[in-house]
């Protein structure tokens, strides 16, 4: 390892806290690795999305790389409708309108992967 490599990190799960996110009820968002742990590059974040629960149509500035863990919901991606469960895989990039909707019975959970930085988050009407 070089004097510039980041120093590995492995944070356990029951280390991570959650929090609700403002832009929708039932949506709760934890910080697996992000600048503060080092990574240089990205962040990757754990969704829960609660039955019931929407979140808005909106756009960011930075593309998602988006992994699902569990659960079944529905995702709308530049005006198509896709409903994703565990082991599927989404693009979301830059500015492309999205929202999501849990009508299941059980909690819907995935790891987002994003770049680090800022990014702004629009909603669209």
């Amino acid at each position: 390892m070089s004097e510039h490599s980041p120093t590995p990190v492995v944070k356990r799960g029951e280390g991570i806290e959650y929090e609700p996110v403002d832009a929708a009820d039932g949506l709760s968002k934890g910080v697996l690795i992000d600048e503060g742990d080092g990574a240089p590059n990205f962040a990757m974040r754990r969704f829960t999305l609660a039955p019931g629960a929407a979140v808005p149509e909106h756009t960011n500035a930075v593309e998602h790389e988006q992994y699902v863990l569990s659960g079944e919901y529905v995702v709308g991606i530049d005006g198509e409708e896709h409903v994703v469960s565990a082991g599927d895989a989404l693009l979301i990039p830059a500015g492309v309108p999205h929202w999501y909707r849990n009508e299941g019975d059980e909690a819907g959970a995935f790891v987002c992967v994003v770049p680090n930085g800022d990014d702004t988050i629009e909603l669209v009407e």
